[in-house]
């Protein structure tokens, strides 16, 4: 069943369904979440299970903006270092989580057992309106994964979370979503910030932000709490996803000639192709329209029935990142 996010009545049946232990797709300016009150471990237990998720494996709790916000950091977080402070106060609400020291005997399970919890604050207007009404309730913030089976690519619009999961959960309605990947995430829990999953917000800004250098994972002694959609193969279609340069991609379409078939091209570079059965689609010069993209072009490569898609490597400058960090683990997997 997809709700319409603009009407108050179709808010007020999602925050119903939370409220009873129940699951509800909703939209952010990422992807979809598939989301559960957060503060129940027997209601995000139900998301793990739609998903076919580790319990192990985190979820990022989102929360209002406001003063609902500031409560809901109270209620799941330690007091935050200043540095994650700062982040906070220039990000959110934004694409942007920071992993922050739990407080006891709450979120156990969002967490995935751990004393680090994942905390967002997005600035989609349907996503605010649904977490606002939420707290009102009672619900200080809902755990949301992206909504889709674990490990496959993530839903950028309603219609993809209903393919996924059909009339078992309700989806509400936001268009499209705009940026297309999942957020950026910092570990702000040992003291030093580390990014653990790179997204829109890059390096530069968050250092700019907290005031801080970002340390790289493998300085500090303890090692990284787990983190959502930060394992090595993740965001994958059926299809087999490699990555190529131009030269390789045109190679590989030269080699195949009018016999190449079930394959997808996606593209920054015009290529040559003698076969009229290969998908070609050109990928954006601009990260963030490519971003935008990415999970939609996969899906649409994987309606189509294609065995292998084939994608011309991001740049490696620091706006590409969160790009390139999605489509490697998608051809890993």
């Amino acid at each position: 069943m997809i709700l319409d996010g603009q009407s108050p009545e179709a808010i007020a049946e999602a925050v119903r369904v939370l409220r009873a232990g129940g699951l509800v797709a909703f939209p952010t300016e990422t992807v979809y979440g598939l989301g559960a009150d957060a503060s129940s471990d027997m209601a995000v237990a139900g998301i793990f299970k739609a998903k076919g998720r580790p319990a192990d494996h985190p979820l990022i709790v989102h929360v209002a903006a406001g003063m609902k916000g500031t409560e809901a950091l109270s209620r799941f977080a330690q007091p935050l270092p200043l540095f994650a402070q700062k982040l906070v106060q220039a990000f959110w609400p934004g694409p942007l989580t920071l992993i922050v020291t739990r407080q006891p005997g709450v979120g156990a399970a969002a967490a995935g057992g751990q004393d680090t919890i994942g905390l967002r604050c997005p600035s989609h207007p349907v996503a605010q309106a649904l977490l606002e009404a939420c707290a009102e309730q009672g619900v200080p913030g809902v755990a949301g994964p992206s909504a889709n089976r674990f490990g496959r690519v993530s839903p950028t619009t309603a219609q993809h979370v209903y393919e996924e999961f059909g009339d078992a959960v309700p989806v509400v309605d936001g268009g499209a979503c705009e940026v297309g990947i999942e957020s950026t995430i910092v570990d702000c829990s040992r003291g030093a910030p580390v990014l653990l999953r790179p997204g829109l917000i890059t390096r530069a800004q968050i250092e700019a932000a907290c005031g801080e250098k970002l340390n790289d994972r493998d300085v500090l002694e303890t090692p990284d709490p787990r983190a959502s959609g930060t394992l090595e193969a993740h965001y994958a279609p059926n299809a087999k996803v490699r990555l190529m340069d131009a030269k390789a991609l045109q190679t590989g379409l030269d080699v195949l000639g009018a016999n190449a078939a079930h394959i997808a091209v996606w593209s920054r570079t015009s290529l040559r192709c003698r076969s009229q059965r290969v998908l070609q689609r050109r990928m954006p010069d601009d990260a963030a329209a490519s971003a935008h993209q990415l999970f939609a072009v996969l899906r649409e490569f994987d309606a189509e029935g294609v065995k292998l898609i084939w994608v011309e490597t991001p740049p490696d400058t620091p706006e590409w990142e969160g790009v390139r960090d999605r489509l490697q683990r998608a051809a890993a997997a």
